[in-house]
């Protein structure tokens, strides 16, 4: 018979950073859209794995020096390289006990939900009663969190003892039924201290705003995040009312405004894709690396370092002077 420490060896072994498993009973009462139990309804148990985004693949950004690293290897290289052969060979060791299995990374690029959860409207509809319509999407932060990887952080960033923000999630579903682990409960490692607030470069985390949920026996609130200001601001982009030429602006209009370089980012126009996304160029200023340089001071993660990860002020770039009239251009070089 397979067992939970079974599969957590190998999925280690793999290339999983951690790992940890819940009952699919954990899912009473989700949507139907993000049940499990919709895409395999005699499944028994999740193993939810992270793998980690290299501290070192930050560093680029924080020195304002290389950024592409990050949205390569730490964003698209993990979800679309790395991961996916991680859960398709753990969901293969499964398979070969005898459980069926199937591997989930990170993307669901067909999900019949939109990044907030909303129906997508004339989209695909379900094949028969009781049944989501296709496809079902599972959130990958809830579903960790009911494993019992981690936390969600007020930022809505999934965090864990081992590297705080610093990770992505990969799924495996299967018909085994595995030894669930503990769920941790909601403020072991968050201590709302709001370093992800005043940090994003998009204000897109609202301070008094919070969703709550009830998962796993607990009530689990984070703060309300406002996805078309993350959109812009991940990319570098800041949104203006100021009529810009097409030199000017750093990248296609966004709700019918225009889109400026913002002071998070050293390129004057977006810089193409990585993979199908990895445009990370803000590098998670107040969700990923404020919150990790938060967590690090309190000394409550596992994966720990011999120098800070902050050792200079955090630079910002004025791109004023580049959309200013000539005569404004000057007073804005000039020194304060």
């Amino acid at each position: 018979m397979l067992t939970a420490a079974e599969v957590k060896k190998q999925a280690r072994a793999l290339g999983a950073d951690a790992v940890a498993i819940g009952s699919t009973d954990r899912w009473e009462g989700a949507p139907i859209q993000m049940d499990p139990r919709q895409i395999m309804p005699e499944a028994k148990s999740v193993v939810a794995m992270a793998f980690r985004v290299m501290r070192g693949s930050l560093r680029g950004i924080e020195e304002g020096t290389f950024f592409s690293n990050y949205s390569a290897m730490g964003y698209g290289g993990l979800t679309y390289l790395y991961m996916p052969l991680v859960v398709i060979n753990l969901s293969k060791f499964i398979e070969d006990a005898g459980y069926e299995a199937f591997p989930m990374g990170h993307q669901s690029d067909w999900r019949a939900v939109d990044n907030v959860g909303r129906p997508r409207e004339n989209y695909s509809r379900p094949v028969a009663p009781g049944r989501a319509a296709p496809d079902v999407m599972v959130h990958l932060r809830i579903a960790a969190y009911l494993c019992g990887l981690g936390e969600i952080g007020y930022s809505k960033v999934f965090l864990t003892p081992q590297f705080g923000p610093r990770q992505r999630i990969g799924l495996v579903i299967t018909e085994a039924e595995l030894e669930p682990d503990p769920i941790m409960k909601p403020g072991t490692l968050c201590n709302r201290c709001m370093a992800c607030v005043k940090d994003c470069p998009g204000n897109a985390i609202s301070r008094d705003k919070t969703v709550k949920v009830r998962l796993g026996g607990y009530d689990v609130e984070w703060g309300d995040l406002d996805c078309a200001a993350c959109d812009v601001a991940f990319r570098g982009g800041a949104l203006t009312d100021e009529p810009l030429t097409p030199e000017q602006a750093y990248m296609e209009p966004k709700n019918g405004r225009n889109v400026a370089p913002a002071p998070w980012t050293p390129f004057a126009h977006k810089p193409k894709n990585v993979y199908n996304t990895g445009q990370a160029v803000c590098g998670g200023r107040g969700c990923l690396r404020a919150c990790m340089i938060s967590l690090e001071k309190r000394g409550v993660l596992e994966n720990r370092f011999h120098s800070a990860f902050r050792r200079r002020e955090p630079w910002s770039v004025d791109w004023r002077a580049d959309r200013a009239t000539p005569a404004s251009a000057a007073e804005a070089k000039e020194p304060d």
